[in-house]
């Protein structure tokens, strides 16, 4: 359905419209710059020296520190989480 004319004419617009100001995307852009690699070997004893894979996994789980813990030679296995422990099925006996 077609709607009626408004009685009133539009009335021209009396603000003036706001100024708009361009800013690219890329005006805080830096380059890609390539670091210096550190030889695997040094690597591998820096992780070495603060605890191996488990300080790591310590520190992103937000678990504890890794430097209260001992590093690497206190081998001990890792602690269930609560909740997921499950029995271990019963051995059949050998006829």
């Amino acid at each position: 359905m077609a709607q009626p004319a408004s009685a009133q004419p539009e009335a021209a617009p009396t603000s003036v419209p706001p100024v708009l100001t361009y800013r690219s995307a890329l005006e805080g852009y830096r380059p890609f710059a390539d670091e210096k690699a550190i030889p695997w070997k040094e690597a591998n004893e820096t992780v070495y020296r603060r605890g191996g894979w488990q300080a790591y996994a310590k520190e992103a789980s937000g678990t504890g520190s890794a430097e209260s813990e001992s590093p690497k030679g206190a081998a001990a296995a890792p602690a269930a989480q609560p909740g997921h422990s499950m029995p271990m099925p019963a051995k059949k006996e050998k006829p």
